[in-house]
């Protein structure tokens, strides 16, 4: 009996533990993924400041353009 009992367990236990390594894997490789772009990102915020204020106007000034361009075109009335 002891030894049914143990089959009829490790297979089961067996399947979990292989969908629990291949989860822990998946979030080990989002996280190195999320943790180069954040070195890059604060290479570029810390060690090219203006670089980084040049790029940031750009896009300010591609978010103001887009809104004078809506406004003036299609009277977009802004709350």
């Amino acid at each position: 009996m002891n030894t049914l009992q143990n089959l009829l367990f490790c297979i089961p236990k067996a399947a979990l533990l292989h969908g629990k390594s291949v989860g822990f894997a998946a979030q080990k490789s989002r996280f190195r993924n999320a943790k180069a772009q954040l070195s890059v990102f604060n290479r570029i915020i810390f060690t090219k400041p203006r670089q980084f204020i040049r790029v940031c106007l750009k896009v300010y000034r591609n978010l103001r353009k887009t809104k004078d361009i809506r406004r003036k075109h299609f009277l977009v009335l802004e709350t």
